[in-house]
C-alpha cells in the first residue's frame, strides 16, 4: 500500500525543549554555601569585589516576595554588573580584585535576605551610544518559575542619571520604575542598598524580556 507523501520540512523540525522550574534543589547545585555543603575550589559566590578594587565598596541586600506576600526562602539570584568605570570584566577569576559576575541566595534563616558585597558600578553606554544609569543586572531562579526572571537594580542616590536612563524611561509608569530603585542605607559606617523583589501582586517588580 502506497504511503501518503510526507513533508520533509516537517520531519526535520524539532520540538522545543520543555521548560522546568529551577528547584527545589537549586541551592545544592549552585549555592553550596547556603546548602551547607563544601564549596568548590573556584566557587562563584556573593563577594564580587575585594578591598583592593577601585571604586566605592557597597553591600546590596534584599528579599524575594511571592504573590501572597510571603518570603521566598530558597531563591537563587545571579548578578552581572560593570566596574566603577562602567566596563564589564568578561572573565571570572577569584584572583581578580573584581568580578562582574556573582551569585547569592535567600535562606530559611534570619530575615531570608540575599546579599552581595561589591562596588558601585559606573554608568554604561548602550550599543546606540545612549548612557544608562549605574545598575546591577539580576536574574532570579526559584521553584514555580519556569523561566528565570530578569530585572535591574538602580540606585536611589543617582537621581540625575536615573532620570536620563533610556531603560528606566522606557517604563511608562513612574510608580513602576520605583520597583527597581534600591534605597540607600548606612550600617556601622558602611553603605548598603536595599531592593526587595516582588514576584507578583501589588508592587510587582518590573521584569525585562532581554
Amino acid at each position: 500500500m502506497k504511503q501518503p507523501n510526507s513533508t520533509p520540512t516537517a520531519e526535520l523540525m524539532l520540538r522545543e525543549t520543555a521548560s522546568q522550574t529551577a528547584g527545589p534543589y537549586v541551592h545544592i547545585g549552585l549555592a553550596l554555601h547556603v546548602a551547607g555543603l563544601p564549596e568548590r575550589d573556584e566557587e562563584i559566590w556573593s563577594r564580587m569585589a575585594t578591598s583592593e578594587v577601585e571604586g566605592e565598596p557597597i553591600e546590596v541586600v534584599g528579599t524575594v516576595i511571592d504573590g501572597n506576600g510571603d518570603l521566598v526562602r530558597d531563591a537563587l539570584l545571579e548578578a552581572w554588573q560593570a566596574d566603577a568605570k562602567g566596563e564589564y570584566r568578561p572573565e571570572f577569576d577569584l584572583e581578580q580584585a573584581f568580578n562582574s559576575f556573582g551569585r547569592t541566595a535567600t535562606t530559611a534563616e534570619g530575615g531570608s535576605e540575599w546579599s552581595l558585597a561589591t562596588i558601585k558600578p559606573g554608568a554604561v553606554k548602550r550599543s546606540d551610544g545612549k548612557v544608562m544609569a549605574p545598575h546591577i543586572n539580576l536574574a532570579i531562579f526559584a521553584r514555580g518559575i519556569n523561566i528565570h526572571l530578569q530585572t535591574r537594580l538602580y540606585f536611589e542616590d543617582e537621581t540625575e542619571a536615573n532620570a536620563a536612563c533610556p531603560v528606566l524611561n522606557a517604563i511608562e509608569s513612574p510608580a513602576r520604575r520605583q520597583t527597581l530603585i534600591a534605597k540607600r542605607e548606612e550600617l556601622d559606617g558602611k553603605v548598603r542598598y536595599r531592593l526587595d523583589i516582588r514576584l507578583q501582586g501589588e508592587g510587582e517588580t518590573v521584569f525585562f524580556d532581554f
